[in-house]
């Protein structure tokens, strides 16, 4: 079991994502809309891993990647983003996100990529 913070802006991926991590035997110990939330989350909760949307207002997750590797360089993240949004993905993992997940997803995909993350 893997201690999980979600940060997405649309309620309904955080829904998603809290059912089937739960449904995992995984622990949501924090949910948030923004890159800030996902900077903040981190340092307060430092969970065992966190899915980050890379599209959100305030502050976008790649750059929320960056300042959370800043001060916790082992920080384990997986990038959850639209289809559309390749670009994005490289950018997120030479900031430091281990893995990405393209939605829609099948809920094995996101489970392999959080086990896969944490065991990394």
């Amino acid at each position: 079991m893997a201690r999980i913070a979600i940060v997405d802006d649309a309620k309904f991926m955080r829904l998603v994502l809290r059912r089937i991590l739960t449904e995992a035997g995984h622990e949501i110990v924090a949910e948030g809309e923004t890159g800030l939330d996902a900077v903040e989350i981190w340092a307060k909760e430092r969970p065992d891993c966190m899915t980050l949307d890379i599209v959100m207002p305030k502050q976008n997750g790649i750059e929320a990647v960056k300042q959370i590797m800043s001060f916790d360089p082992n920080a384990r993240i997986v990038m959850v983003t639209a289809l559309g949004q390749e670009a994005f993905v490289l950018d997120a993992i030479k900031s430091g996100a281990r893995e990405f997940i393209i939605k829609p997803f099948r809920n094995e995909e996101i489970v392999k990529a959080i086990e896969k993350t944490v065991s990394s």
